[in-house]
């Protein structure tokens, strides 16, 4: 498994597809598909059955993944989209982001 740039509680801007420039938190992060799960993006709507928790069935709206070259980080400083790069900070990784040089917390 890959390690991915993003990590869940991020904030993210979708780069491409139908929510194009929409911003969100992430809610998930699949490291084994390459897919996060963004907080009121790519929604789609399911048909479900009753059960206990939803005794009376439907329809059920709820995001999808996306796949995360399709995300860009946003800048804490900028609020715009941007690039980040990893150094080692006294051992640890630390996320920069690229148009601020700041570090992402």
């Amino acid at each position: 498994m890959s390690k991915l740039h993003i990590k869940k509680g991020d904030t993210v801007c979708v780069l491409s597809g139908d929510d194009k420039g929409k911003t969100g938190r992430v809610l998930a992060v699949q490291r084994d598909k390459n897919r996060v799960i963004v907080e009121g993006v790519n929604i789609v709507v399911k048909a479900t059955k009753p059960t206990a928790q939803h005794p009376e069935g439907g329809l059920v709206k709820k995001e999808a993944p996306i796949h995360v070259s399709n995300v860009n980080l946003v800048d804490p400083k900028t609020g715009k989209p941007t690039r980040i790069s990893i150094k080692r900070v006294e051992g640890k990784a630390v996320r920069i982001s690229k148009k601020s040089n700041q570090e992402i917390k």
